[in-house]
């Protein structure tokens, strides 16, 4: 059996990408670092790639990166960091987060590279609890309001009334998809509510919640006669936000439950789990949901009437706080409130029926939520097809699949491109969706289905008109994107400045041995007494010096990759460290430039705020960037965990010395 250094698991509520772009950020970061690492994914389908108990037992640190229940109690008593998934989609921020697992360990070698602005995490804050067990019955649910809202819409194709045996445009088929959508529909919120109670309280926890859910829906029943409580009477329900309490309320109540239960003899452990807990759990839960029914549905009521009431105010308000919402996290937990408030509010629409100010309403949210959701990703397809210059290679291969995403109501492609720069990105996207959400509303559009993108446009009144409203959304936002990389990229040339090639004296080429491992830096290329204004200063210095030593052939070339690199993220460490990084065509052989600034180079974003005093700059041929580049940066970054290594390198002023002690690490 295979033997891991990390061990992961990562899951988001949709589980369709913040999941699985953990996972390859995970596997990335591991791979600079040198370590073996097995990421298993909680994804719609389920478990994959699924660690085994000796993986688990063998690994030396482990990473959860999760907004919904992965089972972390299998890594009880192991080196652990537990985060929410936004925070390893990228391979920086997954690097810190291994880092961190690995410093829980108590190695202080390793710890020298934690981040130390993030504490170890020894326990999740509360606030991340609570989201993980929320996001864990969001999870659940979606799949139901997918299925249940699709058929439903689906059935509307052969006429609007077209499930009523009294309607002209009445058929038996699409009445029987109306009925299973609208059963998928309905266990919306008993399966929120009982998700959420599973998360906290594990398997015993379902059957209260469950019940606590379809409390949420019928309310209190009361006899319209006698005004009092009468289980054949009617009860207003109080929807997803009841669910929401419920499900909390009977995970805890399980959790309280175990503790009073604990002094019970072993023996009747099987007695408590099919007796003792759904008996008492179902009591208690159900007296307290049927007690806060009343003020339940009026918050319940009172938050649909102040969305109606932004309606009221105009399209423009409305859409603008559903589009910022959507597009502030791409997919986390405020685009969650902003779409699973638009299903609840579609799941009501849905059951007012067609007509209905309630049903116009609510198919109108729906509409807004989905045009903001979809805008995200196709603003990256329109930037990097329109200012192809501007991006990587890999920024625009991303940018041509997230139209596939975006088209299919996937918001999460757009992620990467917002975290390199998430000013002024953030706010151009929030823009492009605000415009397609508002344009929606104008146009009176109207979608019966809480998911599908461009998928279920045969079922969305006034289909062209939200199409046009998502692409002006789209081609505003592409137009701003493109406008922003072509400033940084010129903002870029600029800050390189210009430096003609100089060729190698070609006598020298012929006479100069190939430099072995242990002499990859060379004593020549260390300099220990240097004084720079900025990073830009110590980057164009390295450029212009690869060029002296025939490292590379032009220093703009060189200048731009190392700038590109950065705006990725800093290469600043900690304790005076840096390792900037360039790949590119125009560098001739891998090598390293080390360079000194006793005073330190201010401006030079570093993991302590500290300046840089050290930088050990690695250039890299763009043929070699997978392998070479990664097999140095990996031992470089784990040198600068060795305490002795960074006293030697940021004490020494002995170039000979420094190269040597580099060059020992890099063997």
């Amino acid at each position: 059996m295979a033997k891991f250094d990390i061990i992961a698991a990562t899951g988001c509520p949709t589980g369709i990408a913040h999941t699985f772009m953990a996972k390859e950020a995970l596997e990335k970061a591991a791979a600079e670092r040198g370590l073996t690492i097995k990421v298993e994914t909680h994804g719609q389908v389920g478990v994959e790639n699924e660690l085994t108990k000796s993986e688990i037992a063998g690994a030396k640190a482990v990473v959860v990166a999760a907004d919904k229940d992965v089972q972390a109690e299998r890594f009880a008593g192991k080196p652990m960091v537990s985060v929410g998934v936004s925070k390893a989609l990228s391979v920086e921020a997954a690097g810190k987060l291994i880092d961190r697992a690995l410093a829980a360990k108590g190695d202080a070698t390793v710890a020298a590279a934690a981040d130390v602005e993030d504490e170890v995490e020894e326990k999740e804050s509360i606030g991340h609890v609570i989201y993980k067990h929320l996001m864990n019955g969001v999870s659940h649910m979606l799949v139901f309001v997918v299925a249940g809202g699709v058929l439903t819409a689906v059935s509307f194709l052969w006429g609007i009334t077209s499930f009523d045996s009294t309607a002209a445009d009445y058929n038996s088929f699409a009445a029987m998809l109306k009925i299973i959508g609208g059963i998928a529909m309905n266990l919306m919120v008993p399966v929120l509510s009982a998700y959420i109670a599973e998360s906290i309280g594990k398997r015993p926890a379902l059957v209260p919640g469950f019940v606590a859910g379809m409390i949420a829906i019928q309310g209190l029943p009361v006899n319209a006669d006698t005004g009092m409580i009468d289980a054949g009477g009617a009860g207003v329900g109080f929807g997803f936000l009841g669910g929401i309490v419920g499900g909390f309320l009977a995970g805890y109540v399980i959790l309280l439950l175990e503790k009073v239960f604990a002094g019970l003899p072993k023996n009747l452990d099987g007695l408590k789990a099919i007796f003792l807990y759904p008996l008492f759990s179902t009591a208690i839960v159900g007296l307290v949901m049927l007690g806060i029914s009343g003020p339940m549905a009026a918050i319940n009521t009172a938050m649909m009437d102040f969305l109606k009431g932004l309606s009221a105010s105009g399209a423009v308000v409305l859409g603008l706080a559903i589009g910022c919402m959507c597009a502030f996290d791409m997919g986390g937990p405020v685009n969650k409130a902003a779409y699973v408030t638009g299903t609840a509010m579609l799941t009501e629409a849905l059951a007012a029926g067609v007509g209905t100010d309630t049903y116009n309403f609510g198919t109108n949210f729906m509409a807004a939520v989905s045009a903001a959701c979809i805008v995200p990703p196709l603003i990256t397809t329109f930037a990097v097809v329109v200012g192809k210059k501007y991006f990587s290679q890999e920024d625009h291969d991303a940018g041509i699949v997230n139209l596939i995403l975006g088209c299919t109501h996937i918001t999460e492609g757009a992620i990467p491109f917002m975290t390199k720069n998430i000013w002024p990105v953030m706010p151009i996207m929030m823009l492009g969706s605000s415009i397609a959400s508002i344009l929606t509303i104008m146009f009176n559009v109207h979608d019966p289905a809480p998911h599908g993108g461009f998928l279920v446009l045969p079922v969305v009144e006034n289909g062209p008109l939200w199409v046009l409203a998502i692409l002006i959304g789209a081609v505003v936002g592409g137009i701003l994107f493109v406008a922003f990389k072509k400033y940084d990229f010129e903002k870029n040339q600029k800050a390189a400045p210009a430096a003609k090639p100089v060729e190698a004296p070609k006598a020298a080429a012929v006479e100069a041995p190939k430099a072995e491992a242990a002499d990859f830096v060379k004593v020549e290329n260390v300099f220990v007494a240097e004084d720079f204004a900025s990073r830009d200063e110590a980057l164009s210095f390295v450029s212009n010096q690869a060029v002296k030593a025939g490292i590379a052939s032009d220093a703009d070339a060189v200048m731009n990759a190392f700038l590109a690199r950065e705006a990725e993220g800093t290469t600043g460490m900690m304790e005076g460290f840096a390792i900037p990084h360039a790949k590119s065509d125009a560098i001739t052989e891998a090598a390293v430039i080390v360079v000194k600034d006793e005073s330190g180079v201010t401006g030079w974003d570093t993991m302590d705020g500290a300046p840089v005093n050290v930088g050990i700059a690695l250039l890299i041929p763009g043929a070699q960037a997978g392998t070479t580049h990664l097999k140095i940066l990996s031992k470089v970054a784990e040198a600068l965990m060795d305490e002795d290594f960074r006293a030697t390198v940021k004490g020494s002023t002995d170039a000979a010395e420094i190269a040597k002690t580099i060059n020992a690490r890099l063997v």
